[in-house]
């Protein structure tokens, strides 16, 4: 895990993420590249030469001052801004650099208390294939214990995918329990787990539940985990709620870190 990248949006609490993101780098010597990302074009008959410059100096110097409310354990915190759309911007980057890993948090400080996932953070997670940590606010990294994977089907076309989810147990010494939800219309070849997903859990266990989340909520106070890990597919954990950027709180919500991995990465 060589390249994480942290979105800083106009939270106040924005540090409590990026923290977050440095203390949980720091156990793989891992870079990190903090970004904020503007929108300017030029209409016609005006003159905006240097406007994207100054806003670009502009949010610069505000990530420097995010980056100074924090203890950066020596991690190498690399600056980048981008004038255009963020789902854009992380494409470029991760075409550049590679990105191993998103760390965010949930939603802005814009957005209503009944948002689990703000506008721009779902925009990430839904229209981009990188592997995404959802942290909610306020959280410190502990090394997770316990590591819950939920799924309605346990088919992934590539081994690959799992890669964050086996660098974090092998890292920490996780347990990493797979909860199969049955859900209505569920087929045969739903029921088969991967291999390598069989290979690094410690327990399989079947439920039947209306939605996969109703299924994971039902055994969040069984397994207790630290971390909930899932996957981003047409039909996977998320499945309706991928249809739309905003997630509502009624709909999905996590009090710890949430791992999204995409099928579609390779």
């Amino acid at each position: 895990m060589k390249h994480i990248l942290v979105p800083i949006g106009t939270s106040p609490d924005a540090h409590q993420t990026l923290q977050y993101a440095v203390d949980f780098a720091s156990q793989f010597s891992s870079k990190i590249y903090v970004m904020e990302v503007y929108n300017v074009s030029a209409g016609a008959g005006t003159t905006l030469a240097n406007v994207p410059q100054k806003l670009a100096e502009s949010g610069k110097e505000r990530l420097k001052e995010v980056i100074e409310k924090i203890d950066t354990k020596s991690i190498d915190i690399k600056i980048a801004t981008y004038n255009g759309a963020i789902v854009d911007g992380l494409k470029d980057i991760d075409k550049e650099l590679g990105i191993d890993l998103i760390i965010m948090a949930p939603r802005s400080n814009d957005v209503t208390e009944e948002v689990y996932l703000g506008n721009t953070s779902g925009k990430i997670i839904k229209q981009t294939d990188i592997p995404t940590l959802v942290v909610p606010k306020g959280s410190i990294f502990a090394p997770p214990k316990v590591i819950l994977t939920a799924f309605k089907s346990g088919i992934l076309k590539r081994n690959r995918i799992l890669n964050p989810l086996i660098q974090i147990k092998n890292k920490f010494r996780s347990t990493v329990n797979l909860l199969m939800v049955k859900t209505p219309g569920y087929t045969d070849a739903d029921l088969r787990i991967n291999t390598a997903l069989m290979d690094i859990s410690s327990q399989v266990i079947m439920a039947e539940a209306p939605t996969t989340y109703l299924g994971v909520l039902e055994r969040f106070q069984s397994q207790h985990p630290d971390l909930l890990c899932v996957f981003r597919h047409k039909r996977g954990f998320f499945k309706k709620l991928w249809e739309k950027n905003t997630i509502l709180k009624s709909e999905f919500s996590s009090r710890i870190p949430v791992l999204v991995l995409s099928v579609k990465k390779d």
